[in-house]
């Protein structure tokens, strides 16, 4: 995929197919609650920094970044949900000083404490081993895991999500 920040294009694929990644996944949520509306100056710079690290792994073929989908939970939420191929590369990419994560996580730190619960923030992170999650997309556009590693034939990892969920010798093939 050329632009690991867009995970939905618009060409379809016909048929059923899955995502064609190999090996193990990591799944990383962050997002972000607006508590007040006005509070600009509490929730605009973390919704600023966000499109900042994405381009910036986007760019860096070697972070382990996959892709990342931008999504709305109402008014008040906004969260990204982003593949990567290892927790190491994800923990590296967030403790290097000279990327962008940093800075923005020590100044939303410092704007936390001062803005007294005006912008909430979440991140759950979900390790998936080899064989321990699956995915089918029906005629439709490159979508989530599949648009961030490209997608192949159901046919080629197995016909039905307990086929393709098989961990270790049993597995598909």
């Amino acid at each position: 995929m050329t632009d690991r920040g867009l995970l939905m294009s618009a060409q379809v694929i016909p048929g059923r197919n899955t995502a064609a990644a190999e090996g193990g996944i990591v799944v990383f949520l962050i997002g972000m609650r607006i508590n007040r509306f006005l509070a600009l100056g509490s929730w605009l710079p973390v919704f600023r920094a966000m499109p900042r690290m994405l381009r910036e792994l986007s760019r860096d073929e070697g972070s382990g970044f996959l892709g990342h989908r931008l999504l709305f939970g109402g008014p008040r939420v906004i969260y990204v949900v982003q593949y990567w191929k290892s927790t190491e590369q994800l923990f590296a990419y967030a403790s290097q000083q000279d990327k962008q994560h940093r800075p923005a996580w020590a100044a939303f730190n410092r704007r936390a404490r001062a803005g007294k619960g005006r912008v909430g923030f979440w991140h759950e992170t979900y390790a998936a081993p080899a064989g321990a999650y699956e995915s089918v997309y029906v005629d439709m556009p490159a979508f989530g895991l599949g648009a961030a590693t490209g997608v192949v034939p159901v046919g080629r990892r197995g016909e039905t999500a307990a086929q393709r969920l098989k961990t270790g010798e049993g597995r598909a093939a």
